[in-house]
């Protein structure tokens, strides 16, 4: 029984050492913040579907992590009307990211 629990939360590890890996050394280098970090003031939007996927795993939290992106691009939609060039701000759209290293 308690390999069947470590196999069925196996996927939900590797997406949360995902996760980390792109908060420790992605998100730090390119050059942007997330816009509903700055326009909410709250978490990330990787904070956020990180503890989406940690309370209902994988499958279960495919819905609520769609509705944080549509979350996250009507922040940068609303920052964008706000300010027009609205720089340093992710808009969870068909951008490149410019990583610096």
């Amino acid at each position: 029984m308690a390999t069947l629990s470590w196999v069925s939360s196996s996927p939900r590890r590797t997406v949360d050492l995902a996760i980390r890996g792109y908060q420790r050394y992605l998100s730090p280098r390119k050059g942007f913040n997330c816009a509903y970090l700055v326009a909410r003031g709250e978490q990330s939007c990787s904070a956020v579907i990180r503890n989406i996927i940690a309370e209902r795993g994988l499958l279960r939290g495919v819905v609520p992590t769609m509705l944080q992106f549509a979350a996250c691009y009507q922040a940068a939609m609303m920052l964008g009307a706000d300010r027009p060039r609205v720089n340093g701000v992710c808009c969870c759209g068909g951008i490149p990211i410019p990583i610096r290293f």
